[in-house]
């Protein structure tokens, strides 16, 4: 496996060549953090075992959400967290695609179209649930903004996971719509382009991609931003039923905070070329592509979000505000289904015991554990790297203040200090 760390501190001054003129100020904040990112140039941190008494000296890691190395606990907290205010329907997963003419105005005003790309994604599923007659009211939805497609390229995109159900809150009301199988299986079918097989309806996708498309548009407008001369009329919003929503709220938590590509996945580097693998997504293959290794890293880097840009949001039911609803919905569902439950009370029991613990276990850090299996217990939580470690020999396990230099990315260094703390690098945090 060929750590993204080498491939940062390798290629960088062709990637400052080529793209130092399109890289914004985030893109070079997470430059300088992941080229670190538990490297011998990363701030240390000193524990000594509780039992056989050993110290380890450990590098910190970036912390940054973009970085494969960390935020895995987050994600995992995320998944249970969403998981948790799973309600008694069928679920459906949405997916809103910015079209290839409109691709141009993230890349300048990354806060505005990804907001506002997000919104609108929301407002169209709020129209249609309101003027549904099966609904008739406020739905739910989990929100999380892709901006790659499997190949790395720039492909901004939301997807929506949503369940058939809308909440009445003037009338107390929780409505539904009934599971109706489509008949045939290709497209030709009857039941519309929200319909899956086994899965039932939701609403028709080329309606929602016209209804879309408006939002949008006038959206841009209402921003001030410039729309090209031509726009296609038909855009693409794809909708299929996903069961219970858990698999589909799986599938998004695993993009959500651990960047865009795996570690895994890069296969070779080589004459300055660079191979990763991705799944090809007509033939479900796994696929290889083979680049300079400055184009890989702007593929990398383009995907990383603005400081304080949220990639994932909650709407309607669904948002934290109304989570006093979501838990008074569960347990009235539960309560209706108390007769099949007292038949399986003992099965119901067990597995709910190993939910919980589940649950209670993502929530929790686990222990940080020496060979002999005592925990560990920290001295010294931030140390910098001695001058031998970033020579390349071994640092001393010893906490040296002022020790370290400046130990930035060129790219980092070129740019203005923050406010309050001039100089410092940015802080890393153990994961």
């Amino acid at each position: 496996m060929i750590a993204l760390a080498e491939i940062f501190e390798r290629f960088e001054p062709e990637l400052l060549q080529r793209y130092g003129q399109r890289l914004l100020p985030s893109h070079g904040q997470a430059l300088a953090a992941m080229k670190r990112c538990r490297t011998r140039f990363a701030p240390r941190m000193l524990a000594q075992c509780d039992g056989c008494g050993q110290q380890r000296s450990v590098p910190h890691s970036c912390g940054h959400r973009a970085c494969p190395h960390c935020q895995h606990h987050d994600s995992q907290v995320w998944v249970e967290r969403q998981r948790a205010a799973l309600v008694p329907a069928t679920y459906f997963l949405l997916t809103f695609t910015l079209p290839a003419q409109l691709r141009g105005l993230p890349l300048g005003h990354q806060r505005v179209v990804y907001a506002l790309l997000m919104q609108c994604a929301w407002q169209t599923l709020a129209s249609f649930s309101h003027n549904d007659p099966k609904l008739a009211a406020t739905p739910g939805a989990v929100g999380v903004l892709h901006t790659h497609s499997r190949r790395l390229e720039f492909h901004p995109h939301v997807h929506m996971v949503m369940p058939a159900a809308a909440l009445d809150t003037a009338k107390r009301l929780w409505r539904t719509k009934l599971r109706r199988t489509r008949r045939g299986g290709g497209k030709g079918g009857k039941g519309g382009g929200g319909a899956s097989p086994g899965g039932g309806y939701l609403f028709n996708h080329k309606a929602l991609a016209k209804v879309f498309r408006a939002k949008v548009i006038d959206a841009i407008k209402a921003a001030g931003l410039t729309l090209p001369v031509q726009l296609p009329e038909v855009w693409v919003v794809d909708c299929k039923a996903v069961g219970d929503g858990s698999q589909a709220l799986l599938y998004l938590g695993r993009y959500l905070y651990r960047g865009v590509i795996q570690e895994a996945d890069i296969l070779g580097v080589k004459d300055g070329m660079v191979t990763f693998r991705y799944r090809d997504a007509k033939t479900d293959k796994a696929a290889l592509r083979t680049l300079p290794g400055a184009d890989f890293l702007w593929l990398v880097l383009q995907h990383v979000l603005p400081k304080g840009q949220r990639r994932a949001r909650n709407f309607g039911f669904l948002h934290p505000n109304s989570a006093a609803a979501v838990q008074l919905l569960q347990l009235q569902h539960l309560r209706g289904r108390a007769a099949q439950a007292v038949a399986q009370s003992t099965a119901a029991a067990t597995s709910a015991a190993v939910s919980a613990s589940a649950s209670a276990s993502a929530s929790v850090r686990p222990a940080w554990r020496c060979v002999c299996g005592q925990p560990m217990r920290v001295l010294c939580r931030r140390m910098p790297p001695a001058p031998q470690d970033r020579d390349g020999g071994q640092a001393p396990v010893a906490y040296a203040p002022g020790v370290g230099g400046d130990i930035r990315s060129p790219f980092a260094r070129a740019m203005p200090a923050r406010r309050g703390d001039p100089g410092r690098p940015p802080a890393a945090a153990m994961h």
